[in-house]
């Protein structure tokens, strides 16, 4: 990632392209912009930003369509501005992979707290990625690939996902609360739904079957952790 991050605005309000560009120059960020999700798609694939502000109500393509296609071939972090407050909304787009959701109207302020809260997890795991390739008998968590293996078979996963495990893996044993899995993998202090991680969790076990090697507990009261069986 460069010094100065290229942040895609993906958004069919003007307002918010003019106002999100005047903190980002005020912060050194180029930005670019574009008003549709076709629009949005072309300007990943041609421009690699860093990291695309995502509106979810898009013309030609929604925001969700947006972001599910880009996670077919890139984890292009991605923060997604909603108007909606339904929590429907808000899981489905971290599910398909977005790393952030900010809610309308916002402070331009908080949108750029978050942009470098973002870009700021992303750098830190990219240089602890090499040696963070976790093994335990036939699984394999590789976050510098941000792929699961099990039985040398790929298991489809999102960004998130992928963290999530990763994080109670490194530690086996540990039992992290759902704030603390909130906060190490969204990378701030996160104002979600504690409910998130317990979406997740169930998608990651219908992903891995049961064997008796590992199993990912729940602790009620708690939050979950990662047990080594063999």
């Amino acid at each position: 990632m460069s010094q100065n991050p290229l942040i895609l605005i993906c958004d069919d309000d003007p307002v918010v392209h003019e106002s999100l560009g005047i903190y980002m120059d005020a912060e050194g960020y180029s930005h670019i912009s574009a008003y549709d999700g076709e629009e949005g798609l072309r300007m990943v694939h041609e421009e690699h930003p860093d990291l695309m502000v995502l509106d979810l109500m898009m013309p030609k393509r929604s925001g969700i369509d947006v972001c599910r296609e880009i996670r077919t071939s890139s984890q292009l972090p991605i923060i997604m501005l909603t108007a909606r407050s339904e929590e429907v909304d808000r899981i489905l787009g971290l599910e398909l992979g977005a790393d952030d959701y900010i809610v309308k109207p916002f402070s331009p302020r908080e949108v750029l707290a978050r942009i470098k809260a973002v870009l700021r997890r992303i750098g830190e795991n990219g240089k602890r990625a090499a040696t963070e390739i976790l093994t335990f008998g036939p699984l394999e968590i590789n976050l510098q690939q941000y792929q699961i293996k099990l039985n040398d078979q790929v298991i489809p996963s999102t960004p998130k996902e992928v963290e999530i495990l990763h994080l109670l893996a490194s530690q086996p044993g540990r039992v992290f609360s759902r704030e603390q899995i909130l906060s190490q993998v969204w990378g701030y202090d996160y104002f979600g739904d504690t409910r998130t991680v317990d979406t997740h969790i169930k998608r990651i076990r219908q992903k891995l079957p049961q064997n008796n090697v590992f199993s990912i507990l729940t602790v009620y009261g708690v939050g979950y952790k990662f047990e080594v069986l063999a």
